[in-house]
C-alpha cells in the first residue's frame, strides 16, 4: 500500500531526528513551515530550551512565500548570533530541502550561521 503524503513527511522526519540533535555546543536549527507561515527556531535539546526563534507572522509579514522564509532565516540567524551561536544542525523536519525550506538554510548562511 503506498503512503500518504503525510505518512512519506513524517518517516522523512522520523529518519533525519535519529540522526541529528542539538547540543550546547551546535543547537540544532529546526524549520516547520505550514501554508500560512514559516518557523524557525534555534533548539538546544540537552537542555529541552529554545535559544532563539523567528516566524513571519513575529515580522508582520504576509504568506510563508520565498522572500519571506528567506527574511525568517536572517532574522533567526541574527538573533542566534546576539546570543552567541554561530554553528549549528539544519534540522529540515521532514520536508525536502527545496523551495521555502532552502531559503531559509540559505538565507541564515548569508548572514553568518555555519551548518
Amino acid at each position: 500500500m503506498a503512503k500518504t503524503k503525510l505518512q512519506a513527511r513524517q518517516s522523512r522526519r522520523y529518519r533525519v531526528r535519529a540522526k541529528i540533535a542539538g547540543t550546547e555546543s551546535k543547537p540544532r536549527l529546526s524549520v516547520y513551515k505550514s501554508n500560512k507561515a514559516i518557523y524557525a527556531q534555534i533548539i538546544n535539546d540537552d537542555k529541552g530550551v529554545t535559544l532563539a526563534s523567528s516566524n513571519n507572522l513575529v515580522l508582520k509579514l504576509n504568506g510563508a512565500n520565498l522572500e519571506n522564509a528567506a527574511k525568517v532565516g536572517t532574522d533567526v540567524a541574527a538573533k542566534a548570533i546576539a546570543a552567541g551561536i554561530t554553528e549549528v544542525v539544519f534540522d529540515r523536519g521532514g520536508n525536502l530541502y527545496h523551495g521555502k525550506i532552502k531559503a531559509v538554510a540559505e538565507a541564515a548562511r548569508e548572514a553568518g550561521l555555519k551548518f
